[in-house]
């Protein structure tokens, strides 16, 4: 059995001199039967420097896009405007489009100029205020739409996806709690370590309790539980929403007439705005598990006594003031990882950037957010 090169015509030429020099191609100029016709095209038809006045085709058999380009550099070699003679439309377009990008021109983008001077600096310190004023616009708008989202599904419930809800709570938050307690037991250990250090200077050992139980309370609890769902699931929304935008999944949902906001973005929103409270409340108590550890075994305060100092010297307000940040870091952590998946582009490096950028923005986010509430809680004196 014949294969597919066995059956094609051998590339020649012939060059035929005189006033009016014309070249006359015949057989197959395809990529497989270009390489000994290309040498052999260079030396013999390129050894007269006369302008070509025709290039005749008519017995030209196949033809692809190299051996259009082989051609057209032949042409451009010999310079000229030669006449085509039986040349078919598709011979013609394809030496048409072997000259356009043979001619196209390519600029290299500009080498960045890296300046050390104190104007410089100052010109990156502007461009980087404009473009966190920028991030915050966006992020500010987007909380908009996704408040919008979200009034829309309360009037209308059967917009939202309960099912996808109820797997972002089991994948962000109950996968999570193993991961939550195990770093907040042992932070709720190295407090209460810290802090039998520093008071046994004093005499003062049993004050760890209060010690643990204001500071994880108030604030260590909240905020590392926080900041592990940034890391942990933060960076999932915007990988997932970001594959998804990559496939081209967004795009097909919006030709079915489905929202996105209504079937991507709000799910995660209520979910973490449900679930981080919840795992917030478990770090406290495994937090609280470990400066127990620590006071018993290393301080020998009882488990009896360090629970009854806990309840009488650490107020219940300081618990609520820890958990009332609880859903705002979520709200916070969805919104910027949703955001960044919505906005990767159609390359694997714009997804890393983004996600990179999720974190980021995330546990930015976080610390912002946990020294207004500071701020505020101050003013009122709690």
């Amino acid at each position: 059995m014949l294969k597919q090169a066995d059956l094609l015509k051998a590339p020649t030429f012939e060059l035929v001199g005189g006033d009016d020099p014309r070249l006359v191609l015949r057989g197959d100029w395809v990529v497989t039967a270009l390489a000994d016709v290309d040498q052999k095209l260079r030396h013999e038809a390129l050894a007269d420097s006369a302008a070509l006045a025709e290039l005749d085709v008519s017995e030209l058999g196949s033809l692809d896009t190299a051996g259009a380009f082989l051609i057209d550099r032949t042409l451009r070699d010999l310079g000229g405007n030669p006449a085509l003679t039986g040349c078919t439309d598709e011979v013609q377009s394809l030496l048409q489009q072997a000259r356009t990008l043979a001619t196209q021109e390519e600029h290299a983008p500009p080498i960045p100029e890296e300046g050390h001077g104190f104007v410089d600096l100052l010109e990156r310190t502007g461009r980087n205020a404009e473009h966190l004023w920028h991030e915050s616009l966006e992020s500010l708008s987007f909380l908009g739409a996704t408040l919008a989202a979200l009034s829309t599904i309360i009037w209308r419930p059967a917009k939202m996806r309960w099912t996808a809800l109820v797997s972002v709570m089991e994948e962000a938050g109950l996968d999570a709690v193993p991961i939550i307690a195990f770093l907040s037991f042992f932070v709720g250990m190295v407090v209460a370590f810290i802090g039998a250090t520093t008071l046994a200077q004093f005499g003062a050992t049993i004050f760890v309790v209060e010690l643990v139980g204001f500071g994880v309370l108030r604030e260590l609890g909240g905020v590392l539980v926080a900041i592990i769902i940034a890391g942990r699931t933060n960076s999932a929304f915007t990988a997932q929403i970001g594959a998804m935008k990559m496939r081209q999944e967004i795009d097909a949902m919006q030709t079915l007439g489905l929202n996105p906001m209504h079937v991507i973005v709000a799910p995660r929103v209520l979910a973490m705005m449900i679930m981080v409270p919840v795992l917030t409340f478990i770090g406290m108590l495994t937090a609280i598990a470990g400066g127990m550890t620590v006071g018993w075994l290393i301080l020998d305060i009882n488990p009896t006594v360090f629970f009854n100092r806990l309840q009488d010297n650490v107020p219940i307000d300081q618990f609520w003031i820890g958990m009332s940040k609880a859903p705002v870091f979520g709200l916070a952590i969805a919104l910027i990882g949703c955001r960044q998946g919505l906005e990767v582009g159609g390359s694997v490096q714009s997804l890393g950037q983004h996600t990179t950028k999720s974190v980021v923005q995330a546990l930015f986010a976080i610390i912002v957010i946990d020294a207004f509430f500071a701020l505020f809680y101050q003013e009122l004196g709690i």
